[in-house]
C-alpha cells in the first residue's frame, strides 16, 4: 500500500489535494479528515503540516510527500525532491532598511530574523559569513522595527508587505522554491510510487498542452507541421476534400493564440483549440 502525505493546511494544501484528484486518487470531502483510505488505488494520506512532511518522508515511515523546496531544506531531514509539481513558486530574498547592507557579505556580526533557520544558516554558511539567526514563526517583517534584528530573510512576492516595513530586498536570492514529490534519500522506486509518478506528470503535461485541430493545403503541410511540432510529431491525415490535409497536435496553452496567427497566415482554416484531462507519454 501507498502512503502519501499531503498538505493539510496553507497555500500548497489545496493545489496539491486538486493535482491528486485530477491524477485519478480519492481526496477528503472534510478538511477536518486527517487520514483517508483510498481502497480502490490502495492508498493512504496522510494530511500533515506542511513543514512536517518532509520529516516524516525522509524516516521512511510515510512513502512520498508533497512538500515545498524551502521546507524540504529547511528540515534537513534525508529526504530529496522526485518530480517538481508546477505549483506554489516562491523566492527569499533578504530585505533591511535601505543601507544597511548590500550584500551577504555585509550581514557578519548582524542579526537575521526569518522562519526558515535551516535555509539561512546553510546559505551565511557557504558564503563563509557568521551572522545570528533569529528564529521566528511566521511573518518577520516587524523584526527590524522593533530592533530584534538587523535583517530579515523571507519569501518575497510583490514586497509590497516589504516596502510598508520600511525595507528593501538586497544581495540575491537565497532560494527559489516549489512545490515537489520527495521521498525518502537513496529510496528505491517501488511500482506504486512510479505509478503516481506518472500519474501526476500527466496531469502537469495536461495542464501545459492543449490538442490543436486544423486543415491546411497539402502544399502548406510542412510549413504547418514546422509551427505544431507537437511532442513527438503530429497527426496528419487526408480529408476527403483532395488537396487537402487535417492535422492535430499538441501545442503549449501558453503559446495558443500565437500558433493559432501563424497557421491563418499560412492558409490553416478551421482551427480548434480543445483541453487535455489527462495524458501519458
Amino acid at each position: 500500500m501507498l502512503r502519501i502525505a499531503v498538505p493539510n493546511k496553507g497555500s500548497l494544501s489545496e493545489p496539491s489535494c486538486q493535482m491528486l484528484a485530477e491524477a485519478g486518487y480519492r481526496q477528503r470531502a472534510d478538511a477536518r479528515e486527517l487520514v483517508l483510505f483510498d481502497a480502490e488505488n490502495e492508498t493512504e494520506f496522510f494530511f500533515l503540516r506542511p513543514r512536517d512532511i518532509a520529516v516524516y518522508v525522509g524516516s521512511g515511515r510515510l512513502d512520498v510527500g508533497i512538500t515545498g523546496v524551502d521546507l524540504l531544506r529547511d528540515s534537513g531531514a534525508p529526504a530529496e525532491s522526485v518530480l517538481s509539481l508546477g505549483f506554489g513558486e516562491s523566492t527569499f530574498r533578504f530585505a533591511a532598511r535601505p543601507g544597511t547592507a548590500a550584500g551577504v557579505g555585509d550581514l557578519a556580526g548582524k542579526r537575521v530574523a526569518t522562519a526558515y533557520p535551516g535555509v539561512v544558516r546553510s546559505y551565511l554558511a557557504r558564503h563563509g559569513v557568521q551572522a545570528e539567526v533569529i528564529v521566528l514563526d511566521g511573518a518577520v517583517e516587524t523584526a527590524v522595527r522593533l530592533d530584534v534584528a538587523d535583517a530579515i530573510a523571507d519569501v518575497v512576492s510583490t514586497g509590497t508587505t516589504l516596502r510598508n516595513a520600511g525595507l528593501e530586498t538586497f544581495g540575491e536570492a537565497l532560494l527559489t522554491s516549489e512545490a515537489v514529490l520527495i521521498r525518502r534519500r537513496g529510496a528505491g522506486a517501488t511500482p506504486p510510487v512510479e505509478q503516481l509518478i506518472r500519474r501526476l506528470q500527466g496531469v502537469i503535461i495536461a495542464r501545459q498542452y492543449v490538442l490543436m485541430d486544423y486543415d491546411i493545403p497539402d502544399e502548406f503541410v510542412e510549413k504547418a507541421v514546422a509551427i505544431t511540432p507537437g511532442i513527438e510529431s503530429p497527426t496528419v491525415s487526408p480529408l476527403h476534400e483532395r488537396g487537402w490535409s487535417a492535422v492535430r497536435s499538441m501545442v503549449e496553452r501558453k503559446r495558443i493564440n500565437p500558433v493559432m496567427d501563424e497557421l491563418w497566415a499560412i492558409g490553416a482554416r478551421a482551427i480548434i483549440v480543445t483541453g487535455i484531462h489527462a495524458c501519458r507519454l
